[in-house]
């Protein structure tokens, strides 16, 4: 971690970013209620804020610049999709929100690619950023219970592939380097344990596949089971001739906590 990051600052926030995702997480499980979209509302209002305080102050302090400063890094385009996600949970919001914030972000805060510290003001939105996209991914999918849909894994890594052709793109039009595509970050982060440039734009699409899957594993059994409910309840309607089971598979497939139906 670079000096100029304040570690002890560094390190305090983040702990007690955790903290309040355990919290929040364990709350949220244990008491439902309106009470959790509110707080989902209001991560999604922050890291929102964030963002337009991020491009005002660059605009402000004259520091705007097309090569370094439009929201394309994938943590900046994950703070937008969380905070969308955050307020309206559509499923494939949800879905990057998870998967961009467990496997993308999380590795910007164990390595932060940061040159100011505390009380910088581009620390506390590096902070809220990184920390609300994680958090919000948290609370998402383990608080209010709102779980990937099958083959998310393809869908999230289908985008992210063609959102980094689209950042390529500009990277190429205006000289820049959004998603380190052109050349690696001047500060160490874990792209350097994947090989020298372009190799590790290569090795980067591996590692995110192997991550996403890892992180999509642990739904696997509760998608096995609402299957088998699913086609159990749809025999028992061909026997019986009738359209109750039916409901009952629904009802079990799209229950709350899954992304299929209604947020809990």
């Amino acid at each position: 971690m670079p000096a100029t990051v304040t570690p002890t600052a560094y390190v305090v926030t983040v702990a007690c970013a955790a903290l309040a995702a355990v919290i929040l997480c364990t709350a949220a499980r244990r008491r439902r209620g309106p009470w959790r979209l509110v707080v989902a509302r209001i991560i999604g209002l922050a890291l929102a804020a964030d963002a337009v305080s991020w491009i005002v102050s660059l605009i402000v302090a004259g520091d705007f610049s097309a090569k370094t400063s439009l929201p394309l890094a994938l943590c900046n385009m994950a703070a937008i999709v969380a905070a969308a996600a955050c307020w309206w949970r559509v499923p494939l919001l949800v879905e990057l929100t998870y998967f961009w914030g467990l496997a993308g972000t999380l590795q910007a805060v164990i390595t932060p690619d940061l040159n100011v510290g505390f009380p910088h003001l581009v620390f506390f939105e590096y902070m809220v950023g990184h920390l609300g996209i994680v958090l919000a991914a948290v609370f998402l999918v383990v608080g209010l219970g709102l779980r990937p849909r099958p083959r998310a894994v393809v869908r999230v890594l289908t985008v992210t592939l063609a959102y980094t052709g689209v950042v390529g793109l500009v990277d190429g039009l205006a000289g820049a380097n959004y998603m380190f595509l052109r050349r690696p970050p001047a500060n160490w982060t874990l792209l350097r344990l994947l090989g020298p440039w372009p190799w590790y734009l290569l090795s980067a699409t591996g590692v995110a596949l192997v991550l996403f899957t890892a992180l999509d594993a642990p739904f696997w059994r509760g998608r096995r089971a609402a299957a088998v409910i699913a086609r159990a309840a749809g025999g028992a309607s061909d026997d019986a001739g009738v359209t109750g089971s039916v409901d009952v598979a629904a009802d079990a497939v799209h229950a709350p906590g899954t992304l299929h139906g209604s947020p809990p």
